[in-house]
């Protein structure tokens, strides 16, 4: 590596020391959130300590997508911590930011995958949102289902695909939102991915199957998954 590269890694450490040792207002850290770099973006989502209005809120949703994946997992960790709070709701139930939520739940990063589902599990109470939200969840939900769905797995002898992992975090969220889901869809939903060859998808299946009141169909499905070759999937 040339020089220069360690002289941008010794530059963005002297910043990241800069605004640790001298603390922003609450406008500046706003301000680095909106038109900061990559370390002044992440800094100020971490330092963020509370939202006062709609305009601050886009702001930070607005860092959760198209981002550096530090600034991505900074501002998801942040999310995650103030959706805990009633308060801040009002905020973030816009549908353009419902779009923004079903984006980052398939994050290629697992942590901020974690962070948002958690953080909008905090929403459901408010249910122009969470039909919405539910809504464009399960149809995209379908649409990885129908491409996972043509993959030949076999033990050992492929690569999880991306399509596998999309659709591992949407079922981790529906197991979260499995009541607030049209019963036909959710049953679609499991009726399907009951069946896929990759392990971890059965193990969501039967994790929401346990979260849920069952018809019998269901509780077929259930005692199926119960004496599925892997550990995992029958521990549920």
């Amino acid at each position: 590596m040339n020089s220069t590269y360690y002289e941008t890694l010794d530059e963005n450490f002297n910043k990241a020391l800069e605004l640790y040792e001298n603390p922003l207002s609450h406008e500046e850290l706003i301000k680095l959130l909106e038109c900061g770099n990559i370390v002044q973006k992440q800094i100020a989502a971490l330092q963020l300590d509370t939202i006062k209005s709609e305009q601050e809120a886009k702001i930070l949703i607005s860092n959760l997508v198209g981002q550096d994946g530090k600034v991505r997992e900074a501002v998801s960790f942040r999310l995650q911590e103030f959706l805990q709070e009633q308060i801040f709701h009002k905020f973030f139930l816009q549908k353009s930011y419902a779009d923004i939520f079903l984006e980052a739940i398939i994050d290629i990063n697992g942590n901020i995958c974690r962070n948002i589902i958690s953080a909008i599990s905090n929403l459901k109470a408010y249910p122009e949102f969470t039909a919405y939200f539910c809504s464009n969840l399960t149809k995209r939900t379908l649409d990885f289902i129908f491409k996972v769905e043509q993959f030949d797995f076999q033990e050992g002898k492929y690569k999880i695909n991306k399509e596998v992992f999309k659709l591992y975090w949407c079922l981790e969220t529906i197991s979260l939102f499995s009541e607030c889901i049209n019963p036909d869809v959710l049953k679609e939903i499991l009726l399907r991915t009951k069946n896929i060859g990759e392990y971890t998808i059965r193990e969501k299946t039967a994790k929401i199957l346990s979260k849920m009141v069952c018809d019998s169909e269901m509780e077929k499905i259930r005692a199926e998954l119960r004496q599925d070759k892997n550990y995992y999937v029958r521990r549920f």
